[in-house]
């Protein structure tokens, strides 16, 4: 009976070091991109249509479609949040995502003797996101346009974990986003001031 106990015990301290000796890696949790509280652009138009473009190959070298947050869906809400149809007329206007990639490049690891006390720089990420905003007359003629485009470039080491890539993927995608907003805020107030409410 004694002896029973001391086995308990002794397989329940060792369950305790098991289980504080055992890390959890948890994936990054990344907020949604929104821009509801950006002033809204109202334009003179009876209508405003949303299009993505953008078809990605969802092969190598383009990985957006592994990123937490794929680039295309951050520009479709900009589109949503800030752009508002307030015209009484029949003009109409399309906004459309035309790239929203993020491209892997491999790097070349440093060689010979140096290379083995060298961390290096494994792959460079090239993101871009394009977009236009084109005004359409009653006739279906083109009255206006203006485009936007941004684009950001990151290296990460060769010991990179998956967390981290996804971190750095957001950021930049988070980062393009950013000089999205500032590039057609300019462009619409420059190309389609005439449109504007």
């Amino acid at each position: 009976m004694a002896r029973a106990r001391v086995r308990i015990a002794i397989l329940s301290f060792l369950g305790l070091v098991l289980a504080a000796c055992t890390s959890v890696t948890t994936a990054p949790d990344f907020p949604e991109l929104t821009y509801g509280h950006l002033q809204p652009i109202r334009l003179d138009v009876a209508s405003l249509e949303v299009i993505d473009a953008y078809r990605p190959t969802l092969q190598d070298p383009n990985v957006e479609h592994r990123a937490p947050v794929q680039p295309a869906a951050p520009a479709r809400r900009w589109a949503e949040d800030r752009l508002v149809s307030a015209g009484a007329g029949s003009r109409r206007a399309v906004y459309t995502i035309k790239d929203a990639s993020i491209i892997e490049t491999k790097l070349e690891p440093t060689g010979g003797l140096k290379g083995i006390f060298t961390k290096d720089q494994s792959e460079r990420y090239d993101g871009t996101l394009a977009v236009e905003l084109a005004i359409f007359g009653p006739s279906g003629s083109r009255e206006g346009t203006a485009t936007a485009t941004a684009t950001r470039s990151r290296t990460v080491p060769e010991n990179v974990t998956l967390n981290e890539r996804e971190r750095i993927w957001f950021q930049m995608v988070e980062s393009m986003m950013s000089d999205l907003n500032r590039e057609l805020e300019k462009a619409i107030g420059q190309s389609l001031r005439p449109f504007t409410l």
